[in-house]
């Protein structure tokens, strides 16, 4: 998908909200249009977004669409979650390469930082973090292919259970100046934007995410946290992203969830992801697209190779 001119990325906005700062930005005065599929079951209950926006918002409502759809045709249903099941088991395969690809170039990482000037050691860390990227790759491309086969075996878009919603949601679409996406279950809320190709359906307008939401719409979705209950706490790879953007790697809540003080960890995946560059998106932090440059917030970090952070717009 060829990214939008004006995409705009939000710190988690539950304790500190910005959103109608940001909307009001952008010069929306009309209607907008609010997903929050990721909240599941809890989608339609968005009276606190609604009043923070001043009652403008208009709900989408693809949590409760997409379980009108599995009512209506339970062969899609079986399609889809036979899909979901592939894609589940090609996922724990790539957790299970990943965890020796990263033990081996975070040990030679450590190395390199010891000694910076042993050429036979920067050689092979940079060859081992390579292999994480490649590995990366693979796994995109194979979901990718997973969501590919999908869509031409089943054409849901054709199908008339998930086609009549399609006419409605343009229809809003049509009406409204911006659209917003919350966070929640990034796994559920990129499923519900796919199924009903939300993004194909809408005109040139503003996209405001957050969380998960900004998770959603990168072209790969990146799953981290240092310190789980459980495993050795490798960022990973999840599916590949709507791709409303590009060039951006985001982190919500990253101070809870990433040893933003750890060099090694730091660089490791500063390095893991580049060219893109990975977004530090806290409460009060704000990125801004704007169809040929990121431009950062004032306090908005990024992770760097040097294993520090710096503000976005830092040369």
């Amino acid at each position: 998908m060829a990214p939008r001119s004006k995409v705009v990325l939000l710190g988690p906005q539950r304790l500190h909200p910005t959103l109608n700062l940001a909307v009001d930005a952008l010069g929306v005065h009309g209607r907008i249009a609010a997903i929050t599929a990721g909240w599941e079951e809890r989608e339609g209950e968005d009276q606190e977004l609604s009043a923070h926006l001043g009652g403008r918002t208009i709900n989408l409502r693809l949590w409760e669409r997409a379980a009108d759809v599995s009512a209506r045709d339970p062969e899609l249903l079986r399609g889809w979650r036979a899909r979901i099941d592939a894609q589940r088991e090609i996922h724990e395969i790539y957790k299970l390469r990943l965890g020796h690809e990263m033990e081996c170039a975070r040990e030679l990482l450590r190395r390199e930082m010891q000694d910076p000037t042993r050429e036979l050691v920067l050689a092979e860390c940079e060859g081992a973090i390579e292999a994480v990227r490649q590995l990366d790759a693979f796994h995109l491309k194979r979901t990718r292919a997973v969501h590919d086969e999908f869509m031409e075996l089943w054409r849901p878009h054709e199908r008339e259970s998930v086609a009549r919603h399609r006419r409605e949601i343009a229809a809003i679409l049509r009406e409204v100046e911006c659209l917003c996406v919350a966070g929640g279950h990034v796994a559920r809320l990129v499923d519900h934007l796919r199924l009903f190709g939300i993004f194909g359906l809408m005109p040139e307008m503003p996209v405001v995410a957050w969380s998960a939401g900004s998770m959603a719409l990168a072209e790969r979705i990146v799953l981290f946290h240092d310190s789980p209950p459980q495993g050795p706490g490798n960022a990973e790879v999840f599916e590949v992203g709507i791709g409303l953007y590009h060039g951006v790697i985001p982190l919500p809540h990253a101070a809870k969830r990433l040893k933003l003080d750890d060099p090694l960890r730091v660089r490791l995946m500063a390095r893991r992801f580049r060219p893109a560059f990975c977004a530090v998106l806290d409460p009060k932090t704000r990125l801004d697209w704007n169809g040929r440059r990121w431009r950062g917030e004032t306090g908005t970090l990024r992770l760097c190779e040097d294993g520090k952070l710096a503000e976005v717009n830092a040369a």
